[in-house]
């Protein structure tokens, strides 16, 4: 009997993997969105399956000629669900930004670039809204209504600020 487990045990244990082997690297520093859908095929899927509302898609139209950085991992569940959202939305909305900066973090949430202390990075996945190098406002792991609608009250509440 103890023969029979040990070889029972053997041959289960050959089939198996540590979890550490099987675990995906997490990417860092600048990332494309081709590489990011290639190397992560999580945040395509997401991309594929999400569907911008036409309100969102509507008011998204008002973060043309902005900037956007985005902090983020590929390790976090928050990003992965906001990432593609995001992406989809500048691509179905047909937006121009200025410039569009993907930033992957490692598992401290840092970058070799320090775009993390750059831009005082607490969560992920943080999303920064930039008018030149005037940042508009943030998204910090969720957004409040909605991106879009968050992204565009963030433009809207800078032109309706007095001048100083």
């Amino acid at each position: 009997m103890y023969r029979i487990l040990c070889c029972f045990f053997v041959i289960f244990s050959a089939g198996c993997t540590s979890t550490e082997e099987n675990k995906i690297e997490p990417a860092v520093g600048q990332i494309s969105i081709q590489e990011l859908f290639i190397d992560y095929p999580v945040f395509k899927q997401s991309y594929q399956s999400y569907q911008p509302s036409q309100r969102e898609l509507s008011l998204a139209k008002h973060l043309t000629g902005k900037s956007l950085v985005v902090l983020f991992g590929t390790w976090c569940h928050d990003s992965e669900r906001e990432i593609p959202r995001l992406l989809k939305l500048l691509d179905e909305a047909e937006i121009e930004l200025s410039s569009l900066t993907l930033r992957a973090l490692n598992y401290s949430k840092q970058d070799p670039a320090g775009m993390h202390h750059k831009y005082n990075l607490e969560f992920t996945p943080t999303i920064i809204l930039l008018d030149g190098e005037k940042e508009l406002g943030r998204i910090v792991e969720v957004p409040r209504l909605s991106l879009g609608e968050d992204l565009a009250a963030f433009v809207r509440t800078t032109k309706n600020e007095p001048s100083k």
